[in-house]
């Protein structure tokens, strides 16, 4: 059956620009880290994305090392913009990265131009595209100048592989040394894509400050912090959740304890007096910062895509909704 998007994907959806550039971002983006791997129902990836789209959701997130296996994610997603979306290429943003682990040898992971340059050349032939519109530096490399790297990524824009440059998981001190050297090669630092969520808010110890001084955008992973910030363990552990699909090997240090879900349970309750569930205010704090560009989820399933669009719907926070969320997550 031929896809055909929704004519009225652009009613509803908010767009925010990335910092002082000329893009504009949709405010919930559609990462594809997991679920849309080898190992998952392909179909169930396609309706994910035809539904996303329908929504206005342009911007879809992927990385070299996505799936599982590694790669897969680019390859599905590959063949839903094959069977479904070509003709749509320029209303999308496609983002990829390099900067993990994929393939073995000295040039299968972290930052040299050699390694970059060849996985970028990788992700295009899964996903069958000639460029990208927004590609990363996945994470910073300790062992590489970052005159190497970045120098890597300006190469990538002006060869047209990509049309922006962003980083991830940067630094304060290394952001702003990273948007000097782009700045400074001409190819200016598009976005920044950190964790950020109610349990993980490292970013506001200076780098929302840098950003901001520096026209740089910022989208933030794990906003639910990997749905532990929504409604699912205030019940039984659905058999099919992430906590058992990944039989506790959370990654950036995530754990489901007693004292966190006592403090979602209360933050619940903010969020049933608001008209949201769990997720949606989760989704809705995050997004409450003036320079914050998009908020990135995950999904396995439609409902929650529409969920996290949903949450749009109401942004605004009062003072005393801000000032009991503070004393729920410092007690």
């Amino acid at each position: 059956m031929t896809y055909l998007p929704s004519d009225s994907r652009y009613d509803s959806m908010t767009y925010r620009r990335s910092g002082r550039s000329g893009l504009k971002l949709p405010a919930i983006t559609l990462g594809l880290w997991y679920n849309f791997g080898g190992i998952d129902s392909f179909e169930n990836g396609r309706a994910m994305v035809h539904r996303a789209f329908d929504l206005g959701i342009t911007h879809f997130d992927l990385a070299n090392n996505y799936g599982p296996p590694p790669g897969s994610a680019e390859e599905t997603f590959g063949r839903i913009l094959a069977k479904d979306l070509h003709r749509y290429r320029d209303e999308l943003v496609i983002s990829s990265k390099a900067g993990y682990y994929m393939w073995p040898g000295p040039y299968g992971e972290w930052g040299s131009r050699k390694y970059l340059i060849a996985s970028l050349d990788q992700s295009l032939k899964r996903m069958g595209l000639d460029y990208v519109d927004i590609f990363y530096s996945h994470r910073p490399d300790p062992n590489t100048p970052m005159e190497e790297t970045l120098g890597a990524l300006d190469h990538i824009v002006r060869s047209g592989k990509a049309i922006y440059a962003g980083i991830s998981t940067y630094s304060p001190e290394q952001t702003r040394q990273a948007a000097a050297i782009l700045r400074d090669l001409g190819t200016p630092c598009l976005i920044h894509q950190p964790r950020y969520n109610m349990f993980d808010r490292w970013i506001e110890n200076g780098l929302l400050d840098v950003l901001a001084e520096e026209g740089i955008g910022c989208i933030a992973f794990s906003p639910l912090c990997q749905g532990i910030l929504t409604d699912k363990y205030l019940k039984d552990l659905p058999g099919d959740s992430r906590a058992v699909k990944l039989a506790g090997a959370f990654h950036w240090g995530d754990k489901v304890t007693e004292d966190r879900i006592a403090r979602v349970r209360q933050l619940n309750e903010i969020a049933a007096a608001r008209g949201q569930t769990m997720a949606q205010l989760a989704i809705a704090w995050v997004l409450r910062h003036p320079g914050m560009t998009s908020a990135l989820i995950g999904a396995s399933k439609v409902y929650q895509i529409e969920e996290a669009v949903a949450a749009l719907d109401n942004l605004a926070f009062s003072d005393e909704e801000l000032a009991a969320i503070e004393t729920i997550l410092a007690s």
